[in-house]
C-alpha cells in the first residue's frame, strides 16, 4: 500500500500558537506508516521528527500584502510541483483540498472590532489594503472549486462561514481541538497553595486567569472593568505592546493590586493551579486553546458568545457565557463562581466536559477526513 502524501501549509510556525498546537498533536496523532507527512512553511521554530518533510517558501517580503501573497504564491507553486495526495491549509491560500479556519472569518473579526475601535480607526481599517487583500483571499479560496473539505474547530465558525459565503454544509467537518487531559489536571490543596504562594496571592481570595496576548481582542479591558467591582484577583498571563494602558485603567479603576501581570509564560499550568475560574470575554476567537487547558484543570469559565468556546458552556454549569463588553453581565459571573477550594461541582463539570477532546479523537476524526478527500473525485 502507498504511502498517502499529505502537505500542511502554515506560514510560520511558533511552537506557543494555536494552530501550530492543533498541527502537532495532528502530526504526533497521524505519524505512521500510512502517511508521509510533508510541512510547507517560511519558517519552522519547532523540532520536527526526522522522517518530516520541511519545504522552506521564503520569498522576499516588503509589508504585509506582499508577505501574504507572496508565501501564498510561493506555497501553491510548491504544491502543484510536488503533486501532494493531499494539501490542508492553515492560510488563507485558493487551490488547497482542505482549509482549517483557524482564525475564523476576517470580516466578522472586523465587524467585532468595529464595536470597540475609534470612528477614525473604523475608517481606516475599511480602507486598509491589507485586510482587503485578506478578505479577497478568503473569499476566492472559499469559491474555489479545488477546496474539498472545510475544517472549524467550533460551530460558530461553520456559521460564520455558511453565512458570509454560502458554502455548502456538507464541506465542513467541525472538529475541536484536543487537549492532553492528564498534563492538564486540577490542582490538589498542595498544589494550589504552592502555586498561590509563589504567585503572591492571598489564599483565601477569589483568584482569575486571563490567558493570551493580544489584549484588545481578548478582552482585557471588560476584565478589568469587570473584576474591579468585586475583590477577586486576576492573572494576566500573555504580553501587549499597549500593556500600559491596561496598567493605567486598573490604577484609574481602584484595582491595581488585585491585578497581576505575568507575561508570557511557557508553563501555564501552575497559573492555572492558582486560580478559580478562567474569564476570557473575546470579542471573536473561533475556540482559543486555553478554555480547554481552563476546563481540564477544573476551572470554571467566563466567556462570550463570540467565542466558539462558548459551545462547551451551559450557563450555570461549566461557567457562564455572554456578550463580551457587558460589564455588568461579566462581574455577576464572576461573583457567581465559588473558590475551588470550597465548592468545585462547576468546575469538576467543566473537567468531565473537554474529556472527549482526545488526540486519539482528533486523530480518529483526522484519518476520516482524509479518506473522504480522496475518495472525491
Amino acid at each position: 500500500m502507498s504511502k498517502v502524501r499529505l502537505a500542511i501549509v502554515r506560514q510560520k510556525y511558533r511552537p506557543d500558537g494555536g494552530a501550530e498546537r492543533f498541527i502537532a498533536r495532528a502530526l504526533e496523532a497521524l505519524d505512521d506508516e500510512r502517511l508521509e507527512l510533508n510541512i510547507i512553511t517560511r519558517s519552522w521554530q519547532g523540532e520536527p521528527k526526522p522522517d518530516w518533510h520541511l519545504h522552506i517558501c521564503n520569498p522576499k517580503k516588503w509589508g504585509r500584502i506582499s508577505r501574504e501573497r507572496g508565501f501564498a504564491e510561493a506555497a501553491r507553486a510548491c504544491w502543484q510541483r510536488e503533486k501532494f495526495d493531499i494539501v490542508q491549509s492553515h492560510e488563507r491560500i485558493a487551490g488547497c483540498d482542505i482549509f482549517r479556519a483557524g482564525d475564523g472569518v476576517h470580516r466578522v473579526w472586523l465587524e467585532q472590532r468595529a464595536r470597540v475601535v475609534s470612528p477614525v480607526q473604523r475608517i481606516l481599517t475599511s480602507l486598509s489594503g491589507y485586510h482587503r487583500y485578506v478578505m479577497a483571499a478568503e473569499e476566492a479560496m472559499f469559491r474555489d472549486p479545488s477546496l474539498k473539505k472545510i475544517i472549524c474547530n467550533s460551530l460558530m465558525v461553520k456559521n460564520d462561514i455558511m453565512r458570509c459565503f454560502q458554502v455548502p454544509e456538507e464541506k465542513f467537518a467541525v472538529i475541536y481541538n484536543a487537549i492532553d487531559a492528564q498534563r492538564f489536571t486540577p490542582a490538589s490543596a498542595a498544589e494550589r497553595n504552592a502555586s498561590r504562594e509563589k504567585l503572591g496571592l492571598p489564599g483565601k481570595a477569589n483568584v482569575f486567569i486571563y490567558v493570551g496576548s493580544g489584549f484588545e481582542r481578548k478582552g482585557l479591558k471588560a476584565c478589568i472593568e469587570a473584576l474591579a467591582a468585586t475583590d477577586a484577583h486576576l492573572l494576566v498571563v500573555g504580553q501587549d505592546k499597549q500593556q500600559s494602558l491596561y496598567n493605567n485603567l486598573a490604577k484609574k479603576l481602584g484595582c491595581q493590586q488585585r491585578i497581576h501581570f505575568a507575561g508570557v509564560q511557557h508553563d501555564v499550568i501552575p497559573f492555572y493551579h492558582a486560580a478559580d475560574g478562567l474569564m476570557l470575554p473575546t470579542l471573536y476567537d473561533p475556540f482559543p486553546n486555553v478554555i480547554l487547558e481552563a476546563m481540564a484543570c477544573g476551572l470554571p469559565v467566563i466567556t462570550s458568545f463570540t467565542c466558539g468556546g462558548a459551545e462547551f458552556i451551559t450557563n450555570g454549569q461549566q461557567g457562564f457565557v455572554c456578550d463580551a463588553l457587558d460589564v455588568p453581565a461579566l462581574t455577576a459571573a464572576a461573583n457567581a463562581i465559588p473558590r475551588r477550594d470550597e465548592r468545585s461541582e462547576m468546575g469538576d463539570a467543566a473537567r468531565e466536559r473537554v474529556l472527549s477532546c482526545s488526540p486519539q479523537r482528533l486523530a480518529t476524526q483526522l484519518h476520516a477526513l482524509y479518506q473522504q478527500v480522496l475518495q472525491q473525485p
